[in-house]
């Protein structure tokens, strides 16, 4: 029997902001997919992708199911830039309703207090200032600002009612109806007025992190110059261009491809991929990314990826799907908002009947109390302060260099007491240079760079290439050897002058029998300072040694000094290689704690222990194997551009600029992010249970208590957008 083929397909909600629309899909449309599960919604893009077997539920079946919760859905288009532009009035509608409400009831008011005889007399003077005489004109103008202002979330209100689901559309036109019902017709309106206000608001502030994710997006630009086979050049659309193709960077542009430099130098601003503060040299060989920015050279860069397959492109898919992927305190918010919303209707409704049939109050006094009640405990303040702060985070890590694939791993980052490092290309550079040349048996060190440079010219070995480079920046005129051989896992022969030449291990040399106790000595002072080394000789004496390193990466110890004092408790190292030169970098790097010769399942046990030990464990890594590693510490993050692409996909976050520096940012980042989000959640909680009490004291009005939650509201976002700077 064949599988079922499962088929992804995407829809555009209008009316799609926070997490509240994405409970309120989920629960009309699980079933009819088959699920919750299926469901995905990506809230910065307004998407909703329903993963379903093919033909099991009809595109026309999912549009109507999300018309009948008020919203509106279209079929995702990715040809023609993600969807067809909206109309005037879907643009502007929730801005026109909201400026028509406010317009209205301010008219209404007016004429209310001129009718009245002052403000006073509008607002009322007794008690909760209830206030019954409202004149005709009045009426008119606060029935179209409650229309007005209500436009928008009846829809969702009724959908909510008629699935006995009680959310904050439902509070509030409850508490709107029940205005009117007891002759409250400039509260009812400026309730309407405040509410439409704050869903503008809220739309305005997803906006604004929407188009801080989009401005990623913009940093590539369209068009690539390709250089044609007859030395012209001509320009194509990025998308088109294939991967291996040779194009143009003129001073001053952004780069359109990731490519590899083949002519030119310039020193190229890569703050909007990597982070970096300062520009960085590029030359022949040098990579560069898609949306990066030319200096004062041309270059000429052959492409090694197509458009879709950037860093770029990778970095904002990255930043969409960590969107589905909650913070924990977001799912808090959730979980806390659906007992809430019911809990507080409940006690609403016993705010309404228990005094006045138990202790005879006044029924016109006790509704009232029970509408104020009913709208400060509108959970718009509580259910957005979170979403607002985590995508605001995400977005300014992305601009730092910092890509966290989600929120549920921007909050981990505070509650770290252990990390785990690996050496190669995540402490040290990654690239081996030469460090020291030791010439023996009369030869000086450019006759012995001559020699080496010629055997290692037809090797693609890092040793190699490093010699080379060192022999280049030496001047040295490099003329590969004759009869060049590989001998696996030993060294390389070849010819020079009609002298035969070798090279290769210290284990080659004893292999020969060449070794004296002279040399042997070197070798070994040179192997304790954690260098590898290269032998050189004939068949009748050695010329010389050539020791590499691969060095420690700029500011290394001064980044694991910051870790300590942001908390961290144990650091160490990891790494596979041998015990000397893993002895020689946690030396130069400060680490007391190390663990050399380790395969993978070894750094996975380590981390086992660590996490046995601390709890809360980060592993930081490179290469394929750290992705076992990785996978099973408590926070995982990968080194994005030397990293190998095993350990980007495995971590939950990649430092694009390679900086280790960045991971004491990160701590802060993270601990500031939880601070803000704390903040809200207690600010908006606070201003309720104030106004809770006042209620009951009889000192609060509806008008106060949504001007109160609409406070709350801006607040709240203000506070999280803070997460968008980009600084310290």
């Amino acid at each position: 029997m064949s599988a079922v083929e499962t088929v992804k397909r995407q829809f555009k909600i209008r009316g799609l902001d926070c997490a509240e629309e994405v409970g309120i899909l989920k629960r009309e449309l699980g079933p009819l997919v088959g699920g919750e599960s299926r469901l995905s919604f990506d809230i910065l893009k307004a998407r909703m992708t329903v993963s379903a077997p093919a033909g099991e539920v009809s595109e026309a079946a999912i549009l109507k199911a999300v018309e009948r919760t008020g919203m509106g859905a279209q079929v995702w288009k990715e040809a023609t830039e993600a969807i067809e532009p909206a109309g005037l009035w879907q643009r502007w509608a929730r801005t026109v309703l909201t400026a028509v409400s406010g317009a209205a009831a301010a008219a209404g008011f007016a004429v209310h207090a001129w009718t009245a005889g002052g403000i006073s007399g509008a607002l009322g003077s007794e008690g909760m200032g209830l206030a019954h005489s409202v004149p005709a004109a009045a009426r008119i103008l606060y029935a179209v600002a409650i229309l007005a202002g209500l436009w928008t979330v009846l829809p969702k209100a009724w959908f909510a009612l008629r699935r006995l689901r009680p959310d904050m559309n439902l509070l509030m036109a409850v508490a709107v109806v029940g205005a009117i019902g007891i002759g409250e017709w400039f509260e009812g309106a400026t309730v309407a007025f405040l509410f439409a206000l704050s869903l503008a608001l809220e739309a305005w502030s997803v906006g604004r992190a929407r188009r801080a994710v989009a401005a990623l997006m913009d940093l590539a630009p369209q068009m690539a110059r390709i250089r044609l086979p007859d030395g012209g050049e001509t320009e194509i659309p990025a998308e088109q261009v294939e991967a291996g193709t040779l194009f143009v960077v003129k001073p001053g542009e952004r780069i359109p491809l990731d490519g590899r430099v083949v002519s030119g130098a310039s020193a190229v601003n890569q703050a909007p991929i990597t982070g970096e503060s300062v520009p960085v040299d590029k030359e022949a060989g040098a990579e560069v990314f898609a949306g990066t920015i030319n200096g004062d050279g041309a270059l000429e860069v052959r492409s090694t990826k197509r458009a879709e397959e950037s860093t770029l492109a990778h970095i904002i898919r990255m930043v969409e799907e960590a969107q589905s992927r909650r913070a924990p305190s977001e799912q808090w918010v959730d979980r806390f908002a659906r007992i809430y919303t019911p809990a507080v209707m409940a006690l609403a409704l016993a705010v309404l009947v228990v005094p006045p049939l138990l202790f005879g109050g006044a029924w016109d006094d006790w509704i009232y109390r029970a509408l104020v009640l009913l709208v400060i405990a509108c959970p718009c303040a509580l259910v957005i302060s979170t979403p607002v702060s985590i995508v605001s985070a995400l977005t300014a890590a992305a601009h730092n260099g910092v890509l966290i694939k989600g929120g549920l791993y921007l909050e981990i980052p505070a509650r770290l007491r252990a990390i785990a490092l690996d050496k190669t290309g995540t402490l040290t550079q990654g690239r081996p240079t030469v460090v020291e040349v030791v010439p023996l048996a009369d030869h000086d060190e450019r006759g012995l760079l001559e020699r080496v440079a010629a055997l290692e010219a037809r090797s693609e070995h890092p040793l190699a290439r490093a010699i080379l480079a060192h022999a280049g920046e030496r001047g040295v005129d490099i003329r590969p050897a004759e009869d060049f051989k590989i001998l696996q896992g030993k060294g390389a022969t070849g010819r020079i002058g009609g002298r035969e030449y070798w090279l290769g291990s210290h284990r080659y040399l004893e292999e020969r029998g060449q070794e004296t106790e002279e040399i042997h000595s070197a070798l070994e002072k040179l192997s304790q300072a954690g260098r590898t080394v290269v032998v050189v000789g004939t068949a009748d004496h050695v010329c010389g040694l050539i020791a590499l390193s691969d060095p420690l990466r700029p500011g290394t110890r001064e980044t694991l000094d910051a870790l300590r004092r942001e908390g961290i408790e144990e650091i160490v190292m990891l790494t596979g290689d041998n015990q000397a030169t893993a002895a020689a970098i946690a030396e130069q790097a400060g680490l007391a704690t190390f663990q050399a010769e380790m395969l993978p399942a070894d750094k996975v046990a380590a981390i086992d222990d660590l996490v046995a030990r601390f709890g809360q464990v980060a592993m930081v890594g490179d290469g394929v194997n750290d992705a076992p590693a990785l996978a099973r510490a408590t926070l995982s993050l990968a080194m994005g551009v030397a990293g190998s692409d095993a350990a980007i996909e495995t971590a939950d976050i990649a430092l694009m600029s390679d900086d280790l520096s960045k991971l004491p940012w990160l701590l802060r980042h993270s601990r500031r992010t939880l601070r803000v989000i704390r903040q809200n959640i207690a600010f908006s909680l606070l201003v309720k249970a104030a106004f809770v009490i006042l209620t009951f004291a009889g000192f609060a009005s509806i008008w106060a208590a949504i001007a109160a939650d609409m406070g709350a509201s801006l607040l709240v976002i203000f506070n999280g957008l803070r997460l968008l700077r980009r600084g310290d």
